[in-house]
């Protein structure tokens, strides 16, 4: 069970793979991949940025708590960082459990927390030369921290 951070491209179906547990009932994942528009404007690409080693910490906390929360066998949770191009797989969550609704929650809790959570930040660049980054005022703290 983690929360890492990758700068090289994820392999999602490896990934699931590696959740394999012959106690599972089920296995959601949820992949979140760079898209080519937001708030109206066209996007070329992404930039992730992190505290690393706030993230990690931030990462597996949520994580021991999703295993306390949800009666799950496995939870893993994986964010790109780096200058990420249009359709990449940014961030990718899989968790494993007896029973489809404990491995649905526990997915969307990771995701959720982790979005709000960890000091993850993203700058958009735009088909018209500009960038800005995104959401970073939401990170409570950790914006003021940013990089």
């Amino acid at each position: 069970m983690s929360f890492l951070l990758s700068s090289a491209p994820l392999d999602p179906a490896a990934l699931a793979r590696a959740l394999a547990d012959p106690r599972a009932g089920a296995c959601v994942t949820f992949e979140g991949w760079v898209r080519n528009r937001n708030e109206g404007q066209p996007v070329l690409s992404l930039e992730y940025e992190a505290y690393a080693l706030l993230a990690d910490k931030e990462g597996a906390r949520i994580v021991a708590e999703a295993r306390e929360k949800f009666p799950v066998l496995a939870v893993h949770g994986i964010h790109r960082v780096g200058h990420l191009q249009l359709g990449e797989l940014a961030v990718w969550v899989g968790v494993t459990a007896e029973h489809r609704g404990a491995a649905f929650d526990a997915c969307r809790y990771l995701i959720d927390e982790a979005k709000a959570r960890v000091p993850i930040w993203k700058k958009e660049h735009y088909a018209t030369g500009a960038t800005a980054w995104i959401n970073c005022a939401t990170r409570g703290d950790f914006a003021a921290a940013k990089p």
